[in-house]
């Protein structure tokens, strides 16, 4: 019996909300469902995007890989648009597909993604990240390629 059946929504802390909402609705073409003082509802497909006000806030400078991926059906308009706003880019794409990483006015990381698991895992299967096991019907298939 599966626990979770997918994700709910993501609700993201922002300083300020009038410019995490125009953000999102204006340059991401989030679609806005309801907003208020200190928050909004949005959608991006099937995702529910909430912001929440949260005045001690501040853009995230730590350095790891948390971030959070949105699809996009046309990558390389999508990412001129963000590029030619302006946009802050936390990283360079250096893995398998098409990614664009950015942050929003909050400093949230976020990516633009063209592809989906299947075809990332197709292509792990040509060349697996060191270690990388597979697990297809409940059984664990080791790959032995090192490649990172």
């Amino acid at each position: 019996m599966d626990l979770l059946t997918g994700l709910n929504h993501l609700t993201l802390a922002v300083h300020d909300v009038e410019k995490s909402f125009r953000f999102y609705v204006d340059l991401l073409g989030a679609e806005p469902h309801a907003r208020w003082d200190a928050g909004a509802y949005l959608s991006i497909g099937d995702l529910w995007l909430c912001l929440s006000l949260d005045l001690t806030r501040q853009p995230d400078t730590a350095p790891d890989y948390t971030h959070y991926a949105f699809s996009t059906d046309n990558f390389s308009v999508t990412a001129a648009r963000l590029r030619n706003a302006g946009v802050h880019e936390w990283k360079v794409n250096q893995s398998k597909g098409d990614s664009l990483y950015l942050q929003d006015p909050d400093g949230h990381r976020l990516e633009i993604h063209a592809g989906d698991l299947t075809a990332r895992l197709a292509a792990c299967r040509i060349a697996p990240y060191t270690g990388m096991v597979f697990f297809e019907s409940n059984e664990e298939t080791m790959c032995t390629t090192a490649n990172a």
